[in-house]
């Protein structure tokens, strides 16, 4: 998964989905401000995404990616590894696996020239988890006495971590999508940006648009307590840094205040009265 290798498929026109999904295509409102830690940098931020109640509903209502197999959420495909550390820091999280946490560690931990193994190359070669009957070789199915779910997830909880260190990029990054821009500038300097924002259908590449349902527009997966800025504190620290997550913070906290004081007025700009 994730950017660019998402599922196959045509992407002909937008995705339907069921009747709770929005749709792709609405006003958003962005920020942009300087990397407080780093002077090249500049994140590009989607509020509208940041301030919504979105929750992930797995287990609770999620529809699932594929059609009949509501209980895989978006697992049904494996996960793609965005790079040798990210497949590298997450065998070393494989390996303290246990049965009673993990409900294929038989195959997973199998010789591969046995039919075992966790890990699998795609029709482009690149290595992603593994799919075992239906789904990613890690996902516990649904009345294992270990738990359903992402087996790499429970392990993070059962060892006090937060699971984005066990779990592949693409995973614990979902559904917040984060890309990287080179920005020339008219005085030939040149500024890295980094936009924060939604992973919608869109984000899984032409496929996006066959998924038999996707939660980040779907109102059922809206109405959480905090905000996704709250709730993704550890992802979003982790992708932006503590530096620049709390000056994202102050801005969303601002958004929510009220419409006035501008969320992101200009500098050059009197004090509003």
């Amino acid at each position: 998964m994730g950017a660019g290798t998402g599922p196959a498929g045509s992407g002909a026109g937008p995705a339907a989905g069921p009747a709770d999904e929005k749709g792709l295509d609405f006003a958003r409102a962005w920020v942009e401000f300087p990397d407080p830690a780093d002077d090249e940098q500049l994140f590009r931020c989607d509020l509208t995404w940041l301030t919504s109640r979105w929750n992930c509903i797995f287990g609770s209502g999620c529809q699932g990616i594929q059609t009949g197999r509501a209980a895989d959420g978006c697992c049904t495909l494996g996960a793609h590894f965005s790079d040798e550390d990210d497949e590298a820091r997450v065998a070393g999280h494989v390996a303290r696996l246990t049965p009673d946490i993990w409900q294929h560690h038989d195959v997973g931990t199998r010789p591969v020239a046995k039919d075992g193994g966790w890990i699998q190359e795609d029709e482009d070669g690149d290595r992603q988890t593994r799919r075992w009957e239906g789904s990613c070789i890690f996902q516990n199915r649904t009345g294992f006495a270990g738990g359903a779910g992402c087996s790499l997830h429970i392990l993070a909880l059962k060892e006090g971590r937060e699971p984005l260190e066990t779990k592949p990029d693409v995973c614990w990054q979902l559904p917040v999508r984060r890309t990287y821009d080179w920005i020339d500038r008219p005085d030939d300097s040149r500024v890295l940006q980094v936009s924060i924002g939604e992973y919608d259908r869109r984000g899984w590449g032409p496929g996006g648009h066959d998924l038999h349902w996707w939660c980040t527009s779907a109102t059922s997966a809206h109405g959480a307590g905090d905000p996704v800025y709250v709730s993704y504190r550890a992802e979003l620290t982790e992708m932006m840094g503590k530096d620049g997550y709390d000056r994202l913070v102050e801005l969303c906290e601002r958004r929510l205040a009220s419409q006035l004081p501008l969320v992101a007025p200009h500098p050059a700009d009197p004090p509003h009265a």
